[in-house]
């Protein structure tokens, strides 16, 4: 009896450390109220609203505030760093080598001039796209193989006028679509790591 339970708590052991039943999840976007509400940070609003959905707060932590959803016996590390935008790839290394997640298992939550309000886009690999944040990260990383969740802010700025554009804060029409839409990101970053980079595609992009 006594080997019995021995076995069934090294069973449990096993599964809670199980790497593939792990995901970290990094918003990206630049810390302080100054960047709150801009449309550059909209990697901190996604992972915001997952994490009141799911009813959990963030801590401040190693380069960044830290979150841990549970789901469908997946958990789910959500990451806002603290580094600003351009050094996004410190925040993201240090957490895959300490929580042992596999690359396939790192979701990059991401703000994308080339689509329309709203619409989704979710790979698994690609290049940064001119992102400051994801040329950091692929500079670390040293790879461009790993899943990110891009979420269309548009491209409606004169010419010159990028940085002030995504740095500024959300159109009154896109406030009234942001609540809708920021669910819909939760529900496709819990789709990532229940029902796979694939189907979770089919589902949500383009949508």
């Amino acid at each position: 009896m006594r080997a019995f339970f021995a076995r069934l708590l090294t069973k449990d052991k096993k599964e809670e450390e199980n790497p593939m039943k792990k995901f970290l999840i990094v918003g990206l976007g630049n810390p302080g109220p100054k960047y709150e509400n801009t449309r550059h940070n909209i990697g901190f609003k996604i992972l915001d609203a997952l994490a009141e959905k799911k009813e959990v707060s963030f801590e401040p932590d190693r380069y960044g505030d830290k979150a841990e959803v549970s789901f469908k016996g997946r958990k789910f590390i959500l990451i806002k760093p603290s580094t600003f935008m351009n050094l996004s790839g410190k925040a993201v290394r240090y957490w895959l080598d300490k929580e042992n997640i596999a690359i396939d298992n790192l979701m990059v939550v991401t703000d994308d001039l080339n689509l329309n309000f709203g619409i989704f886009r979710l790979k698994a690999k690609g290049s940064d796209g001119g992102h400051n944040g994801l040329k950091h990260i692929q500079s670390i990383l040293q790879t461009t193989q790993y899943p990110r969740f891009r979420f269309g802010i548009s491209d409606e700025f004169s010419k010159g006028r990028q940085i002030d554009y995504v740095l500024s804060e959300w159109s009154d029409e896109e406030k009234n679509q942001l609540k809708e839409r920021l669910d819909a990101s939760a529900e496709l970053i819990l789709s990532f790591g229940t029902a796979g980079i694939h189907n979770t595609m089919n589902a949500f992009n383009g949508k």
